[in-house]
């Protein structure tokens, strides 16, 4: 039986009041919350309260309110047997939500040059082969480049430099894809074998009653990843949000191992469990 154990450790500086928001817990599976997880949030050292909501596809966030001039640091452990979960549910609202532009996946300002890259695919007229083309596409056209993107480049700008990290990838997938009106989403991983380490993000895609995993990068072999947070785009699904505050970001680790020893096949249908 395949192990996966993954853990992740933000620290930083609350430098005023806020409200922090932490999506780092896998997703609920089949409705109920991982088995021996351990999610922390320690204050100049002590344990503070977390309050959790449910957001999108079993997306678990934690609220905390956080005092200024404080030393925090937030952690998150787990290790999955199996694969547990079932597929995600084929909801027909998904579907519309999923074809519409956001924040990050403006897909009326590529629609033209969606067409010109994937002439006849509108409206998933290829079948899977469009998801496929699409991710290819993606990954022949982009270069990995750690650094190259902000947090506030959308498709459109990635699609122009030809260069960014996994989500500006993915944002050019989903763009693509919604600009031929397939509904597409985001989710953040993690990733086993994925180098170097870090929070993964990938493409979900709509076909025949599926959402199919995509990741342009293929850095890391889909059949391991566990899922976090589902969204339409990184607005969604960041791993830390801070509301009405300052904070100043320390260090940052994520690991994801394993025992399973998988090779990414980008050709391979993959369904990532909810």
């Amino acid at each position: 039986m395949t192990t996966r154990t993954v853990s992740a450790r933000v620290d930083f500086t609350a430098e005023t009041d806020h409200l922090a928001v932490f999506s780092l817990a896998a997703a609920r599976s089949g409705g109920t919350v991982p088995e021996g997880e351990v999610l922390r949030l320690l204050v100049d050292g002590r344990e503070a309260p977390l309050e959790e909501t449910v957001d999108l596809h079993g997306t678990r966030v934690h609220l905390a309110r956080v005092p200024g001039g404080t030393e925090c640091s937030v952690s998150y452990a787990l290790e999955v047997e199996g694969r547990p979960g079932a597929a995600p549910p084929a909801e027909a609202v998904d579907r519309v939500r999923y074809t519409r532009p956001s924040r990050y996946c403006p897909f009326d300002e590529m629609a033209g040059a969606a067409e010109a890259l994937f002439p006849g695919a509108r409206g998933g007229a290829g079948g899977y082969g469009t998801l496929q083309q699409v991710r290819d596409w993606v990954h022949e056209h982009l270069d990995y480049v750690p650094g190259s993107s902000t947090g506030t480049d959308t498709a459109v700008h990635t699609y122009l430099a030809r260069q960014g990290v996994c989500r500006d990838y993915a944002h050019l997938v989903i763009t693509l894809l919604r600009a031929l009106a397939v509904p597409a989403r985001l989710v953040s991983v993690y990733a086993p074998g994925l180098d170097p380490m870090d929070f993964h993000a990938v493409v979900e895609a709509w076909h025949e009653g599926a959402w199919y995993v995509l990741d342009a990068t293929g850095l890391a072999p889909r059949s391991e990843f566990v899922r976090i947070a589902t969204g339409a785009d990184a607005s969604g699904t960041a791993f830390m949000t801070t509301l009405g505050g300052r904070i100043t970001l320390g260090e940052m680790r994520v690991r994801a191992e394993s025992s399973a020893q998988a090779v990414e096949d980008p050709r391979a249908r993959i369904v990532l469990p909810l």
